[in-house]
């Protein structure tokens, strides 16, 4: 092969791998949930009027992941991990008609690094609990956290670190979020 078309070929290569390498994978709500160990200590602490009678509003603030543009955390996917996180500590209501108090999450911000090696994510969410008959405000705190996804943990691919360290971020922020319901006054 002559070294002109050695060359195009090499810089294929490198043009192809950039583009591989900006692509997107979602996150997933089964890893944003709480670990089910987390969930089984938290669920011996949760105050008993909280104990399923808590619903969610739909979540706020998150995007859908584009091809080019990395990893993002959409609404939906952010709702499913809470709901999941909240049956799993027992205070989620079996209906909406039966929840006494409504939770409601915006995801605030997701700072995330254009390349790394071992890919910290670090995110925001405000979270708000409400009693739903009088509006009375129970807790309200913006929690931020944030995750590292190592190397070994997927060595090959960039946005599979990303994807792993948003999931390991907005698990944190819950984790945080349940840890302070204890807490609360009724």
């Amino acid at each position: 092969m002559k070294a002109p078309a050695r060359a195009l070929l090499s810089a294929l290569l490198l043009c192809s791998a950039g583009l591989l390498a900006g692509c997107g994978t979602p996150s997933q709500s089964l890893y944003m949930s709480v670990k089910p160990g987390d969930a089984l200590q938290l669920r011996g602490f949760m105050p008993a009027p909280l104990r399923g009678q808590v619903g969610l509003a739909p979540a706020a603030g998150g995007a859908e992941t584009g091809r080019l543009w990395g990893s993002k955390i959409s609404d939906l996917a952010l709702e499913h991990a809470l709901e999941d996180s909240l049956r799993a500590v027992g205070l989620w209501a079996m209906t909406p008609q039966e929840a006494r108090y409504e939770l409601k999450a915006q995801l605030v911000s997701l700072v995330q690094p254009l390349l790394s090696l071992n890919t910290t994510v670090a995110a925001t969410v405000h979270y708000t609990l409400v009693e739903k008959t009088s509006g009375a405000l129970l807790y309200q705190r913006s929690v931020r956290a944030a995750y590292k996804a190592e190397f070994s943990e997927a060595i090959v691919s960039q946005p599979e670190r990303l994807k792993l360290a948003n999931e390991g971020a907005i698990r944190a922020t819950t984790e945080i979020m349940l840890r302070d319901l204890p807490n609360l006054r009724f």
